[in-house]
């Protein structure tokens, strides 16, 4: 079990804002709120207020100087977020007032908590399971719709009760089997045969299977789309990766060769987001400088989920383009031919391609739209499964599998 002393935090971020949150947990969150907060009105201490109100008044050092003016939020065990008494400061949201609060906090007798440990408390008091305690920052840190919807949806208890199902369903085939082979003499134990067991088995194992499945695509909306801008020199990948950022991050001239290194950035966009990796045009050069950015584009190839392969649509498709895509053709790919704003003149070999103009902001819509179908992301977008996207998690399922085999 863990330390039963009174633990205190800033819960909120560490930068200016307009309100900043301490909060309190333990035995004696009560005692040290008493010691540091002066109401305004009410002659009460807020160990003798009832649980789940909130009260008006300031918060003081230990000479009686007011440190800030406050909101105090009082919530008795075991109706609180770790079962423990809990108080929360509500105070202006400056980095200084905060600390100086947090202070005064400590000075009373509380301890600094660790990093995450509400969390733990919350989770050794059985108040939340393991899966539950990873979703917190998984909510905290989520960068799109979608991650932001898994992390929901596991805070909730989806994933536990999908677990929990699955649990029961197999302890009750492992009863009916104990049972026949414990006590068969018996008239109302029903028999069971491999043809009862095998189907029930295989049907729990093919719905964590398709839960492993969405789990893999989910960990790609989770933490981003490696998505790798490859082509020949002045397709137009810089000019690409400008677009679809809506700002000047790579720089873009009619000369071949400007870009010489990998350019990276992200963007978050409605339901996923994209790790975007700009990569130096590939080609033969005599060019030391450009050589390195061309090996460091293959490098780049190595790490992606997906391949943005673009083509300038404006000329024919030469020889350069063809090499490009010998590397990328046994990757997940999508040929991109850009400068649909100008006379077309290429022919291409390949049946499936998008056709864009970084000069028109509907091309990004539709290039996101082909990104997520390629990927096979729209069963997750469009439903509502459950998603596992934590490594520890997957483990636990794979090995489940293996024990079912």
């Amino acid at each position: 079990m863990y330390n039963s002393d009174t633990i205190a935090a800033i819960a909120t971020g560490m930068t200016n804002s307009g309100i900043g949150i301490i909060r309190i947990s333990g035995e004696d969150a009560f005692d040290v709120i008493d010691k540091i907060y002066r109401p305004k009105k009410e002659n009460k201490l807020l160990s003798q207020c009832k649980s789940h109100t909130i009260h008006y008044g300031y918060i003081v050092d230990s000479d009686e100087n007011v440190i800030d003016e406050v909101m105090v939020a009082v919530m008795k065990a075991p109706r609180s977020y770790t079962t423990e008494d809990t108080v929360e400061i509500n105070c202006h949201g400056g980095v200084l007032v905060m600390q100086k609060v947090l202070e005064a906090v400590l000075h009373a007798g509380a301890r600094l908590a660790q990093p995450g440990e509400f969390t733990k408390r919350a989770f050794l008091a059985g108040r939340i399971d393991l899966t539950k305690a990873e979703a917190v920052m998984d909510v905290i840190t989520a960068e799109n719709k979608m991650a932001l919807k898994m992390a929901t949806n596991a805070l909730n208890g989806k994933i536990s009760s999908f677990i929990l199902n699955k649990r029961q369903q197999l302890l009750d085939i492992i009863a009916t089997i104990s049972v026949n082979i414990d006590y068969p003499e018996y008239d109302d134990v029903i028999e069971i045969t491999n043809n009862d067991i095998l189907p029930a088995i295989i049907k729990i194992k093919s719905e964590l299977q398709t839960t492993l499945f969405n789990s893999m695509s989910a960990k790609l909306l989770k933490n981003g789309i490696n998505t790798v801008i490859v082509g020949r020199p002045n397709v137009g990948k810089s000019s690409l990766l400008n677009a679809i950022l809506k700002e000047n991050k790579a720089i873009v001239t009619n000369i071949p060769g400007t870009t010489r290194d990998i350019v990276e950035s992200s963007i978050q966009l409605d339901q996923v987001t994209l790790n975007l990796i700009d990569t130096a045009g590939i080609r033969q050069t005599e060019d030391v400088v450009e050589q390195i950015g061309v090996e460091k584009s293959k490098e780049a190839l190595d790490r992606a989920d997906i391949v943005l392969f673009v083509l300038d649509g404006s000329t024919s498709y030469q020889k350069e383009d063809e090499e490009i895509f010998n590397l990328i053709k046994d990757k997940c790919h999508l040929v991109v031919v850009n400068k649909s704003d100008l006379l077309q003149k290429i022919k291409l070999p390949q049946k499936h391609f998008i056709t864009i103009s970084t000069m028109e902001e509907e091309s990004i819509q539709k290039l996101e739209e082909a990104i997520v179908t390629k990927l096979k992301l729209n069963h997750i977008v469009n439903k509502d499964i459950t998603y596992i996207s934590n490594a520890r998690q997957i483990e636990k399922l794979n090995n489940a599998i293996l024990a079912l085999d």
